[in-house]
């Protein structure tokens, strides 16, 4: 019986998508449409990002060879034709002291990800060797009252990841808890939406720079005696106010905009303003409020990195800054890995909102 029902939706499952596709391909029963599907969700996008590897390396390799040309003729100009032919030479033998210092193929920028990767299990092992060597001493310390011994070594780039993701919701639910009621406030109101309208539209196109400079000076004026973390706490409110006005603006029109036929029903049945909230307007304001939840949570992630280099907290944008200052020859590299990283969370982060909308919302979409 059990073997039954799960063939039953093996079958029903293998009707549907890649795999029926490639059942239909194979058994010779393949539908136009069902072959036009794949190639536009699975051949297509396979032949893009080829093309976009093929095109990147070859302009990698046209800037190399630029660069090494300069290289080679600078060294022609100023000491001779022997040295140029050192500084060839030298070149051609991949050393890394005279190797052309510009844009990373995509084989340099795969082996600084193993790189980084490897760099990650090596710190992670030593944390792991401290946090041993130093429990008994710890747990003296504790049973003291005292403070116990932190791992105070460098983070790798996995543990910088984890925490511009931390700070990036961090400052994500600040901006919600503050936008969406305040949006409401103003949505059911077109006295108040008149009155501060002036506020967000000044307020709305503030730099991040300028915001974390604001926050910086009441931040470190409160924390002044305190123990916490003030680059983490400076990061996500700076995030939090930089990037809530996509959602306080479309709450506000969420709000503002909803039937007014549904208004008069609840005005009928006589519910109260908390039920009239709850039951009739936010049901009808999700689309738009979560339109603004996915642009807050995009622009949250796009200013980290800027807030993060400046407040110099531990997450990605420092990690970007000290590659960048660093200049070895791999450090291009590694900033492009970071890049893939950065835009990669942010396809999810908004793969994520998109999920949870269609989930709640009776508007379904499939984003963009």
């Amino acid at each position: 019986m059990k073997q039954s029902i799960a063939i039953e939706k093996l079958t029903k499952f293998m009707e549907f998508g890649f795999l029926g596709t490639l059942k239909s391909i194979f058994t010779g029963k393949i539908e136009k449409e069902d072959f036009r599907n794949f190639l536009r969700k699975t051949i297509v996008p396979l032949a893009s990002i080829l093309l976009f590897i093929g095109l990147w390396h070859m302009g990698a390799k046209s800037l190399y060879n630029i660069e090494a040309d300069y290289k080679i003729e600078k060294a022609l100009t100023e000491q001779g034709q022997e040295a140029a032919d050192a500084m060839r030479a030298c070149i051609a033998s991949g050393a890394i002291k005279c190797q052309p210092n510009t844009l990373p193929s995509p084989a340099q920028v795969w082996e600084s990800y193993k790189t980084l990767l490897n760099d990650h299990y090596t710190i992670r092992a030593d944390k792991q060797a401290f946090i041993e060597k130093t429990a008994v001493l710890n747990a003296k310390r504790e049973a003291q009252g005292k403070e116990p011994i932190v791992y105070t070594g460098r983070p790798s780039f996995v543990d910088q990841i984890f925490t511009s993701i931390k700070t990036v919701f961090a400052g994500f639910f600040l901006a919600l808890l503050i936008a969406v009621p305040i949006g409401i406030v103003i949505g059911l109101s077109k006295t108040l939406r008149s009155s501060v309208n002036w506020l967000i539209q000044i307020f709305k196109p503030v730099s991040p720079v300028v915001w974390l400079l604001l926050v910086f000076m009441i931040v470190k004026t409160l924390t002044k005696n305190s123990e916490s973390d003030s680059a983490f706490i400076i990061s996500f409110i700076s995030v939090g106010l930089c990037s809530m006005w996509a959602t306080l603006v479309n709450t506000a029109m969420g709000v503002s905009s909803v039937d007014k036929d549904y208004i008069n029903v609840a005005k009928v049945l006589k519910l109260g303003t908390f039920q009239k909230i709850f039951k009739v307007i936010l049901p009808s304001a999700l689309p738009l409020i979560f339109t603004g939840l996915r642009i807050t949570l995009s622009v949250s992630w796009m200013v980290l990195i800027a807030i993060e280099l400046l407040a110099q907290s531990p997450g990605l944008g420092s990690f970007v800054w000290e590659e960048f200052q660093n200049g070895a020859i791999d450090s291009n590299s590694k900033i492009i890995v970071a890049m893939f990283v950065i835009g990669g969370i942010g396809f999810l982060l908004d793969r994520i909102m998109l999920t949870i909308q269609n989930m709640i919302s009776f508007n379904k979409n499939d984003g963009i």
